[in-house]
């Protein structure tokens, strides 16, 4: 399967810079997965579309401040002469770490820039020295693996020196209101770097309506890695090596989708991210019974790692529907949606999102697939 089949044209004006004033203001599209038929509605209308019996799944992951802004210190020793001791010079360079993903408390992987002469063992300092890092090693694609030290906490020191770690299409910095609105109402836990995006359009009054409705919500914690914006490097998506990101279903939420499917109510994914965790978890406890026919399969509680890779032709044994912000050309994550709804009937949709002016991408408008 060619990645170019995934491609679309999007004008750049249509790619969100800004989140809408309100939360709940954004478009929604509300797709067919079975015909195609599509159709333009509202946000604010979605507990009214709904059947009513849905069981709703969000990711809780909640976004860590992750670009850090610091200056590279070193020594440069100068050689020693009869009248000249030896000694050495401070230098100084600055530098942007975007941290990528967790491996341990302070240890984790980040992108370093400029990262070209940056050694193993050199030191990272950000603020007035609140916030240390030590190079530990080099990996492919600019990725550096940084021990970070802090007297404060590395989380809480974080917080205060970090910046919102805005996608590359968004072509500003970010601003006092991105602390609030890349970050979804409901995030609780956890440490990603990207936001599940497909939830930053939902309000504590939405979620109340959708309860009112009978409604179930359960949640989950997927920790969003800058690997969903990985680019396909390959001209077979099947050749592309997935991105993993860690994921926690707690055992309320195993139990809500177990008593879902077994009652016939569908499971309403909100986001990527979400479809991921699920979909991983039951391919995995599905995976003794490998080489039969696709069957539905428990979702079983318990943390992991999202390996899975959904593309037009992979199986969906947990979700019936999905919620979901529209997607980069050429992506994983319109793979994904492919996979789900078909690649000629999303694409047909997303020209038609293009033509009637919908907003793109993490501030921008959202689908519902059904």
């Amino acid at each position: 399967m060619n990645i170019s089949d995934f491609d679309y044209h999007l004008p750049p004006a249509q790619i969100a810079q800004h989140p809408p004033a309100e939360r709940d203001a954004s478009r929604l599209l509300l797709l067919d997965r079975a015909t195609g038929a599509s159709q333009d509605r509202g946000f604010r209308e979605l507990p009214e579309i709904l059947r009513g019996d849905e069981l709703m799944v969000l990711n809780n992951a909640r976004v860590l401040p992750a670009r850090l802004f610091g200056r590279r210190e070193g020594l440069h020793a100068e050689t020693p002469g009869r009248n000249n001791p030896a000694r050495s010079e401070f230098l100084a360079a600055s530098i942007e770490v975007l941290l990528v993903r967790q491996r341990e408390d302070n240890l984790w992987e980040a992108l370093v820039r400029p990262g070209r002469k940056i050694r193993s063992g050199e030191r990272i300092v950000f603020g007035e020295g609140q916030l240390e890092a030590t190079v530990e090693s080099r990996g492919e694609y600019g990725l550096r693996l940084l021990r970070f030290h802090s007297a404060d906490g590395f989380a809480e020191t974080v917080a205060q020196l970090g910046h919102v770690p805005l996608p590359p299409y968004i072509k500003r910095g970010d601003e006092p209101l991105d602390r609030e609105r890349y970050q979804t109402v409901y995030a609780r836990q956890g440490a990603a770097v990207a936001a599940p995006t497909a939830g930053l359009h939902f309000t504590p009054q939405i979620l109340e309506r959708l309860r009112a409705r009978g409604i179930e919500i359960a949640e989950i914690t997927l920790a969003v890695g800058l690997g969903t914006f990985e680019p396909v490097r390959t001209p077979e998506l099947e050749a592309h090596k997935i991105h993993s990101e860690a994921y926690e279903i707690s055992e309320a939420a195993a139990d809500a989708i177990q008593s879902a499917k077994a009652g016939g109510r569908p499971v309403l994914a909100i986001g990527t991210t979400v479809v991921r965790a699920l979909e991983d978890a039951a391919d995995k406890a599905a995976a003794p019974h490998a080489g039969g026919p696709a069957r539905r399969a428990p979702v079983p509680a318990g943390k992991g790692e999202a390996t899975i890779f959904l593309y037009p032709g992979k199986p969906f044994r947990v979700v019936d529907q999905v919620l979901t912000n529209f997607h980069l050309p050429k992506s994983t994550l319109l793979a994904l949606v492919c996979a789900f709804a078909g690649r000629e009937r999303v694409l047909a949709a997303y020209r038609h999102a293009v033509d009637a002016n919908y907003r793109f991408y993490s501030y921008g408008d959202c689908m519902l697939v059904r």
